[in-house]
C-alpha cells in the first residue's frame, strides 16, 4: 500500500494557516529539516522530536493539512516531503526566509 494522503490544492493554501502550523517549534523543525534537503523523502520516525507517537502524528497531520508537506501512507508508516514548489508558487520567498532565519539563529548561537 502506497497512497497519497489528502492535502489542499496549491491555490487553496492559506498564509495564516501555514504560519500557524509553523508557529510550533517541533513543526517548524520538521519543515526546516525537509527544506534543507527538499528532494529527500523521510519517514516520520526519522525526526528526533521529543514527543509521544500520538503527538508526533498530530504534528505531521497539521503540517499536511496546512499544505506544507506531502505524506504517503505505506501501511506500516508514512513518508514526508516538503511541498517546495507549491509553497514557492503560492508564497514566494517564504521557504528561503525561514531557512535564512534558521541559519542566522544558528550563527548567533555558535557566535554567542
Amino acid at each position: 500500500m502506497n497512497s497519497l494522503l489528502p492535502e489542499p490544492n496549491v491555490e487553496d493554501l492559506d498564509l495564516a494557516t501555514v504560519l500557524a502550523a509553523l508557529a510550533d517549534p517541533h513543526r517548524l523543525s520538521i519543515a526546516l529539516a525537509l527544506a534543507a534537503a527538499p528532494e529527500t523523502v523521510l519517514r516520520c520516525a526519522a525526526f528526533d522530536i521529543p514527543v509521544t507517537k500520538a503527538t508526533r502524528t498530530h504534528h505531521f497531520r497539521v503540517l499536511r493539512e496546512a499544505g506544507i508537506i506531502r505524506q504517503h501512507d505505506h501501511g506500516n508508516g508514512r513518508s514526508n516531503q516538503l511541498r517546495l514548489a507549491d509553497l514557492r508558487q503560492r508564497f514566494p520567498g517564504l521557504v528561503e526566509m525561514l531557512l535564512a532565519e534558521q541559519a542566522e539563529r544558528g550563527s548567533a548561537i555558535r557566535d554567542g
